[in-house]
């Protein structure tokens, strides 16, 4: 790896919701939600008061100085410059999920006839109900009900399976749905379900409730594999690296666990640590309870938001946190697709866009990545070869 000193995030811009004349401004303003598309070019926020707003990417008036983004720029400009979208969802919107998804002239239920390939929304609602939305043209393409209660999170399958969408609800359920219909009810929490998320490769799915604990699930036969104990307070967070091969959990406790999904080892714990007084919140009271968590793209570092105000960007190898920056009441983080940039979510219903430095990896961890993508811990095990490189490749030695 090269050097850690990446000087402090830097924020590029900031949107903040207007103040809708039919609601009560002083309810239901939060940004639960923010999420880039996989390609990169919009980005979709949360803005309380049952709105969305589908934003293309980059921001008009922002600069940006990584070449992935001036590429983009450079790809909006010779398209046209797409327009921005407000999504009307009828309820409080939780969670967000964007997938590329080609239609079967078979389908049923759908609402309106889309592209024949097209980028999909997904929004997870406050009365239970999931909401699909073409993301083009803004229009509504399926309505999937099943939940009683609150969808908290929302992940879809990547790769051939891109059609395939996770659920997460208060209602103490995961759902699996192929657009249009429901596969499957997952049981096996006792509590409210906060976060889910799929591994890359797309074997595993992690959902963790309010527990000290977080569940793995096979994508293949959407069986409990194995249950992650170790956090001492609520897991609210959870997130797989880039090459599925490490499992962030993140908790009230204070701690990020880094973990083997494979075989349910834990490799890392991360403490935040306050750098300012906590105020008087009582005995239960953690300042630095975690809300969320996210790898950067090439995977050597994990983004973190707590209740101490700020955002920390940690590396890996290290262990520790390189950069902080400050955000008030964060409720939510995510990397952009290619790097240099988080956006972040709060309370308060805003949307921040931070650049951060992108980090060049070493030769050693781009073929790391690459085989881990293929191959699992145990796999690794059996090559024939020396056990220090074995502990590098399986993430015992970072």
């Amino acid at each position: 790896f090269l050097s850690y000193a990446l000087g402090e995030p830097i924020l590029l811009a900031e949107l903040k919701p207007g103040q809708p004349q039919q609601y009560d401004w002083k309810a239901s303003c939060e940004t639960w939600s923010v999420a880039f598309s996989p390609d990169g070019r919009w980005f979709a926020w949360s803005q309380g008061h049952c709105i969305v707003k589908l934003l293309p990417w980059p921001l008009e008036g922002t600069q940006q100085n990584c070449k992935a983004s001036e590429c983009t720029k450079a790809e909006a400009r010779g398209r046209g410059r797409a327009k921005e979208k407000t999504l009307e969802c009828g309820q409080i919107v939780w969670g967000l999920a964007f997938s590329s998804w080609l239609p079967s002239r078979s389908r049923k239920h759908i609402l309106w006839a889309p592209s024949p390939a097209c980028l999909v929304l997904a929004t997870g609602l406050n009365d239970g109900q999931i909401k699909v939305w073409e993301v083009q043209t803004g229009r509504l393409l399926f309505n999937l009900s099943g939940h009683q209660d609150v969808v908290r999170d929302l992940s879809f399958a990547p790769g051939d399976s891109r059609s395939i969408l996770i659920s997460a609800s208060r209602d103490k359920t995961l759902r699996v749905w192929d657009l249009g219909k429901q596969l499957k009810v997952l049981s096996g929490h006792m509590r409210w379900v906060y976060c889910c998320c799929t591994s890359p490769d797309g074997r595993m799915l992690c959902s963790a409730a309010g527990e000290k604990s977080a569940l793995l699930w096979s994508m293949d036969s959407y069986s409990l594999l194995r249950k992650l104990e170790g956090h001492q307070g609520c897991v609210v967070s959870c997130a797989f690296s880039p090459d599925s091969a490490l499992l962030a959990t993140a908790s009230y406790d204070t701690y990020v666990i880094l973990w083997d999904p494979c075989t349910g080892e834990q490799l890392k714990s991360l403490c935040h640590i306050p750098l300012q007084p906590a105020l008087d919140h009582g005995a239960d009271f953690h300042a630095s309870s975690l809300r969320s968590a996210c790898f950067s793209p090439e995977g050597l570092y994990l983004a973190t938001v707590a209740d101490d105000r700020l955002l920390r960007i940690w590396a890996l190898e290290l262990g520790s946190p390189v950069a902080f920056a400050p955000v008030k009441n964060g409720l939510c983080c995510t990397y952009f697709p290619h790097g240099g940039i988080i956006a972040t979510g709060t309370r308060d219903g805003h949307a921040q866009f931070w650049t951060v430095p992108q980090a060049l990896s070493s030769l050693k961890h781009l073929c790391r990545k690459v085989l881990r993508s293929c191959f699992t811990t145990y796999q690794v095990l059996k090559l024939p070869i020396p056990k220090k490189m074995k502990d590098f490749l399986t993430y015992r030695t970072l």
